[in-house]
């Protein structure tokens, strides 16, 4: 497969990427490091493992059947779209205002840009709406790319930087598995990593508007997509383990607590780096930390826009159908209006709503790749395009670990 092959077989994989490494990566990731050195690496490596198949899946349905997997869903049978939809679609305002106000702090933060925040936040969805609806998919999957390799080098480059300092003896540490507030943090870090699993309906969509245009004697196979789709993703995981070091090497070296908020471990990451690396690491700390945000935006809002148009059109009897150039447009719109709507009314009590948001996921989450494990291990497909056995019990392993976590994370909330 030659370089042009392997990226578009790899654009799905990478959009993904930056819609994943968001909040999980910049403050999940670092936090992980910061408060428990390198312990966490395994944690970090097997949840990615294991939520792999979920993903993947995604991509797999789509190019197989050249549709969408909620598709995929309606021939499971008729209560899977509402349950999708009402899980997954109806807290995605929510979760987008919870990316755009971090978005905009962080962007405060780095630039000393003094803004009120929802000022900061609506320029941001402003800029998210122009770039979409103007430059359309081309763009996003350009501009993704570009963001992406910044923030490759600049992610690789500081954890280099920062790796004299980790403590290696920490990776050997299995304190926090017997400290209820630490396991509470593990399975947060584990839901969220790399990102919410629903985003696979994101990734069966991304994966067929790549590919809208393509001449049928030029289509990648399966086997290629699916190298490609594996790159995206190891990169991904890659680069949490990243973040991982920054924390340990920077903060957890130390005896620096993490800040809780976003834009505040951003700037105590910007600022520790200045003091003990210099001023060039800071900066790229800094790239670092603003790419990660503005990939995730970008993609994040595309991704939900295309999920509600794909409901939509199975609900006119589109089946497996995606939503047209307008009926994206006004997803989008009305998504930006109810994300900032949000952040208006309950910006005194948004944390609130993100631990809300942050419960409904870990339920979410095994339920997502269970009907992902049904739909492309039994709707219609070609027999070469279904998973061998070995990625079927991976994905019926990591669904059983996700069920687990959920239960786990409920009975240590009530406890």
């Amino acid at each position: 497969m030659d370089f042009r092959a392997w990226q578009r077989a790899a654009a799905p994989g990478l959009i993904f990427s930056g819609s994943a490494i968001g909040v999980s990566h910049l403050v999940q990731s670092t936090r992980a490091g910061a408060m428990f050195g390198l312990a966490l690496v395994v944690v970090i490596i097997l949840i990615n493992v294991l939520k792999y198949p979920a993903f993947r899946f995604g991509m797999d349905y789509a190019h197989a059947t050249r549709k969408t997997i909620i598709g995929g869903y309606r021939e499971l049978g008729s209560w899977a779209v509402p349950l999708y939809a009402a899980t997954s679609l109806t807290i995605a305002p929510i979760g987008l205002a919870a990316v755009t106000v971090t978005t905009a702090a962080i962007l405060a933060a780095i630039t000393g840009v003094d803004l009120p925040i929802l000022v900061l936040a609506a320029l941001a969805v402003g800029a998210t709406l122009m770039l979409l609806l103007l430059g359309g998919f081309s763009w996003l999957d350009g501009l993704n790319k570009i963001l992406i390799a910044f923030l490759t080098v600049a992610t690789i480059t500081a954890a280099a930087l920062a790796l004299p300092r980790v403590e290696w003896q920490s990776a050997a540490s299995f304190d926090w598995s017997f400290d209820p507030v630490a396991l509470l943090f593990v399975i947060a870090l584990a839901g969220f990593m790399p990102s919410p699993v629903g985003q696979s309906v994101q990734i069966s969509l991304w994966t067929l508007k790549a590919q809208e245009n393509e001449i049928e004697g030029e289509r990648l196979s399966m086997t290629d997509m699916r190298k490609g789709f594996l790159a995206a993703y190891m990169l991904t995981g890659f680069l949490a383990l990243c973040f991982c070091v920054m924390g340990a090497g920077v903060m957890h070296a130390g005896g620096v607590a993490p800040q809780s908020g976003a834009a505040d471990l951003a700037s105590q990451i910007i600022g520790l780096y200045r003091e003990t690396l210099g001023t060039i690491p800071a900066y790229l700390a800094a790239i670092a930390a603003l790419c990660v945000m503005a990939t995730t935006m970008i993609a994040s809002f595309d991704g939900a826009a295309r999920g509600f148009g794909a409901v939509y059109e199975e609900y006119r009897g589109n089946i497996g159908g995606r939503a047209s150039q307008s009926g994206y447009a006004f997803f989008l719109v009305l998504l930006a209006a109810l994300s900032l709507t949000i952040l208006a009314l309950m910006m005194e009590s948004f944390s609130a709503f993100i631990d809300l948001v942050t419960s409904i996921y870990f339920v979410v989450g095994p339920v997502i790749a269970l009907l992902n494990h049904l739909v492309i291990t039994r709707c219609a497909m070609s027999e070469e395009h279904r998973p061998s056995t070995g990625v079927r019990m991976l994905s019926l392993t990591g669904i059983v670990v996700m069920f687990a976590m959920a239960a786990m994370f409920f009975t240590l909330k009530a406890g």
